[in-house]
């Protein structure tokens, strides 16, 4: 048993602050990844910070008609939020095909956000492993790889993001609002978690001290649908091989916008700029959808076992974008 100290903060201004004089402390939510890591050996702060008795669980609407989602709102509460299922169906998707029930009722979104990956590798302290140990090396190149990436990995890190939820605010747009010691400032979530490079111990570009208050998704736009699939090994309460959120404006028969991300193929939720360029002013075809596909994923550099994960991507993504294509206008 590795001791460690415990804080119950009053306010976001003291959890910051604790953080930043406690270098190796963490924050401590719902603890469904935190704790895990912590048992296996992975993770051994000195101090947690308990912040899940903040106020900042709450859903609210934003000025403009956007959605501000408290940091630590559980995700069985926000999937099943009215405005979350009317307006962001993809993100009410994504949380239910993440995890078990019991977890998401634990689970909060800044949590989410911060989960790391479940590379077999970076879980097991008898290996080496540049995500856990910085040069150490990265066995799982021409080790066991099947589950891994695709898109943006380097010599030193192919892990990948294991989050549901983030694929779906990468694509709808959210941002993040952090709060530090240096104050408080926005990220979108597109720039919040980074490619490993040569510092794949580096997940996000959070900064030390700094607490995720809440994700900010901006109106929907009129005329958008929106969904998330995703492909896996069993049914449930399992990583995905392969995910895609789409949000989709079809008018006259035409792309009026789009916005693709996809999940389980990168160190982050990969948002397909490429295939959007493609898509926008396009005829709505399933022709234009797997033009627009294939043009992003020209960018796969698949490894020895893992290459099936580009085919299984390109089918989710041309049949969610045909789905969505076939809906009606969700009504304002």
């Amino acid at each position: 048993m590795k001791p460690f100290a415990y804080l119950r903060p009053g306010s976001v201004a003291e959890a910051v602050r604790a953080c930043a004089e406690r270098p190796g402390a963490r924050f401590l939510a719902g603890g469904t990844n935190l704790v895990d890591l912590m048992k296996l050996g992975v993770e051994s702060p000195g101090l947690l910070i308990d912040i899940s008795r903040l106020p900042l669980d709450r859903v609210t609407r934003t000025d403009d008609g956007g959605l501000r989602i408290g940091a630590t709102v559980r995700n069985s509460d926000l999937a099943a939020h009215p405005d979350v299922r009317t307006d962001y169906p993809a993100l009410s998707q994504a949380l239910l095909a993440g995890a078990s029930g019991q977890l998401r009722n634990t689970a909060t979104t800044g949590g989410n956000l911060l989960q790391r990956t479940r590379c077999p590798y970076f879980q097991d302290v008898s290996k080496p492993c540049n995500k856990r140990t910085p040069g150490s090396g990265c066995p799982a190149r021409e080790g066991t790889h099947r589950d891994l990436a695709v898109l943006g990995h380097s010599r030193d890190c192919v892990a990948t993001n294991p989050s549901d939820m983030a694929v779906a605010l990468a694509a709808l747009d959210a941002t993040v609002r952090l709060h530090g010691p240096e104050g408080e400032r926005t990220v979108p979530v597109t720039g919040f978690h980074r490619l490993p490079g040569g510092n794949p111990d580096q997940d996000t570009v959070i900064r030390p001290g700094e607490l995720i208050t809440e994700v900010v998704l901006p109106p929907r736009p009129d005329g958008a649908a929106s969904l998330y699939r995703k492909a896996r090994d069993r049914a449930s309460y399992a990583f995905a091989l392969a995910s895609v959120a789409a949000v989709l404006t079809v008018r006259a028969g035409r792309v009026e916008q789009a916005s693709l991300a996809f999940g389980g193929l990168a160190h982050r939720p990969w948002r397909a700029l490429a295939a959007e360029e493609v898509l926008r002013g396009a005829p709505a075809t399933d022709e234009t959808f797997a033009r627009a596909v294939d043009t992003e994923l020209e960018a796969a550099e698949p490894l020895r076992d893992n290459g099936f994960k580009v085919a299984l991507a390109r089918n989710l993504a041309i049949g969610a974008l045909a789905e969505l294509a076939a809906l009606p206008a969700p009504p304002r």
